[in-house]
């Protein structure tokens, strides 16, 4: 268990959502993803959420993904809302505040959104809902699910940010990576369909691009980093399609946090 009171304040602070992945696509492919495992391993975990917009808002409320299994201690959050009468630990910060972006801002951190989905395209007034909890809040439509080089192009966003960005400012940044989401198979060569395989090549596309950003991040001073998908998805296990519904392979998602 990481102190987080010993990191807010003192760390920026990065969300990335690998939108979609599957974790078993993940831990496929750690030994082909160095930036984002070269510390370590997936850890398996649950999500609060079957699709992007109901696991966003359990995230920003606190609720990352759970370890998958049944020891209870081991279910620590890192944030927590103040006096809602639920258990705590001594190393979760607590925040006086609906939501961690709100509860980042209050102690002083400039809170960054940089959207992949639909569901922070703010094309409507539902894609504004979860870009709205941010300071600032950014898309394109380079940055969406059916650009190939979507995450090359969020990735440039965020480092033109980054370069201009006060360095005695701690920053909270967010990016929803869509690249991972389908369609995807364009990833793999005359591929016509979203595969398992496929979306193993979307995510070490994933992997390359990052590399700069936190090399960005680490530049800037100490980094507090958590990486985990939102929520997977099926390509035909047991009949099923899709996610936002209730099968492991949508429910299973791999979780990483380290310090940059």
């Amino acid at each position: 268990m990481t102190d987080m009171n010993q990191i807010v304040g003192s760390h920026d602070i990065v969300m990335i959502t690998l939108d979609t992945l599957r974790y078993d696509v993940a831990k496929l492919e750690e030994e082909n993803c160095p930036n984002l495992c070269g510390s370590g391993p997936w850890e398996k975990r649950h999500t609060p959420g079957s699709f992007t917009y109901a696991a966003h808002h359990a995230f920003f409320g606190g609720f990352l993904p759970t370890p998958a299994n049944t020891v209870k201690s081991s279910h620590i959050r890192l944030f927590h809302t103040k006096d809602t009468g639920l258990r705590t630990h001594p190393d979760t910060w607590l925040f006086d505040a609906p939501d961690i972006v709100s509860g980042l801002a209050n102690e002083g951190y400039r809170t960054i959104c940089i959207g992949g989905v639909i569901f922070f395209t703010k094309k409507n007034k539902l894609a504004k809902v979860l870009p709205g909890y941010f300071q600032e809040s950014y898309w394109r439509m380079t940055f969406g699910v059916t650009n190939p080089r979507s995450t090359e192009h969020q990735v440039n966003h965020a480092l033109k940010l980054l370069e201009k960005a006060d360095p005695a400012q701690r920053l909270f940044l967010f990016l929803n990576v869509s690249a991972i989401h389908g369609p995807n198979h364009y990833f793999v060569k005359d591929a016509v369909k979203d595969s398992v395989e496929s979306q193993r090549a979307a995510l070490r596309y994933v992997d390359q691009e990052l590399g700069s950003l936190f090399d960005a991040l680490r530049n800037r001073g100490n980094t507090f980093c958590m990486a985990f998908s939102d929520h997977g998805t099926a390509y035909g296990e047991d009949g099923y399609e899709g996610h936002r519904l209730a099968h492991e392979v949508v429910w299973n998602v791999p979780y990483r946090e380290f310090i940059l």
